[in-house]
């Protein structure tokens, strides 16, 4: 409304003014601009920034979906094969057994971190007592590097001598074999990350809660609604940016897992929990099938693209 306001004036003052026809244009064409002037300083800052973003990421996927197109092996130039590579990759049970581990773990880790960081930070924005200990502590393993929380797990978890199977061996619990049982390696790993990342994801749902204002719900307990009735009906449906944040960050960690298992792990036992990105860096960096590495790369991206626009659209449409 303020741009077409300027436009009219502009052109009611170049008509009292007996202006050309022309100078009326340019003044017309200068008002309706007024309102849209570019700060190119804004972008002259964002340059240290987007020049190496643009070089190092937004150039490497490009080079990425030429690569899954050939046939190279690091050395020699790299031979054209079309979607050789992607036909092979939908008829190589090792990458559907990648991707049902893959699955598996974020099915295990996402709602697993939710939930545990959507409980600490209610905690936390309850200022009940020890709440800026609390706080601290819960974000402590987040800055811990991926190396030392999986040695220190590997410890925690390991079968004969391990701490957890110790704390269960006093209530009569037999050892379990976490990181070299099949059945339970997955879930292993899913607490360690669990234990890692909620701490970071605590921050962003604490952050959506005090953007909650203290007067709704003061209104719903005067309503009679208990804290159970006031978190389902008032806290919730107010946090969805925040949680619709928080779930598509961890749908991607979750999906592109590696370092946690190549650390504890390696894969195994059995390649029970061999991921996506693990069978990528074998077959790239071990066996040098570059191309082939490339085209499994291409299409997990191309699935946490499809489950991240749907995810956003499905928080889109519930929050209207």
């Amino acid at each position: 409304m303020a741009q077409i306001g300027r436009f009219a004036r502009a052109e009611r003052d170049a008509r009292i003014r007996g202006l050309p026809r022309r100078d009326l244009w340019w003044r017309v064409r200068n008002a309706r601009w007024a309102g849209r002037r570019i700060d190119w300083s804004a972008y002259l800052f964002l340059l240290p920034f987007l020049l190496p973003f643009t070089v190092t990421v937004l150039g490497a996927i490009v080079f990425g979906v030429f690569v899954s197109f050939t046939d190279w092996q690091i050395v020699g130039a790299p031979h054209w094969v079309g979607v050789s590579n992607y036909a092979q990759a939908m008829g190589d049970h090792w990458v559907v057994g990648a991707w049902s581990n893959t699955l598996r773990y974020a099915m295990l880790y996402v709602p697993g971190t939710l939930l545990v960081a959507l409980t600490m930070a209610l905690y936390v924005n309850g200022q009940r007592r020890g709440y800026v200990l609390a706080r601290a502590a819960f974000y402590m393993p987040n800055v811990i590097s991926v190396t030392v929380v999986g040695v220190v797990w590997v410890w925690i978890l390991a079968t004969q001598h391990g701490l957890l199977n110790q704390v269960l061996g006093y209530f009569g619990i037999a050892p379990i074999g976490w990181l070299t049982d099949p059945k339970w390696v997955l879930i292993g790993l899913a607490a360690t990350s669990i234990w890692w990342d909620a701490g970071f994801i605590m921050v962003l749902l604490l952050a959506g809660l005090q953007d909650i204002p203290k007067e709704l719900r003061e209104a719903s307990s005067i309503d009679g609604c208990n804290d159970a009735q006031t978190l389902w009906h008032v806290t919730l449906p107010l946090l969805r940016p925040a949680l619709s944040l928080s779930l598509t960050l961890l749908t991607i960690a979750g999906l592109r897992v590696f370092s946690q298992i190549y650390i504890m792990t390696n894969g195994g036992p059995a390649d029970a929990s061999q991921s996506v990105i693990g069978y990528v860096y074998e077959m790239g960096f071990g066996k040098y099938q570059l191309g082939y590495a490339a085209a499994i790369s291409m299409m997990l991206f191309v699935t946490i693209l499809i489950v991240t626009v749907v995810q956003l659209r499905v928080f889109r449409e519930m929050t209207h």
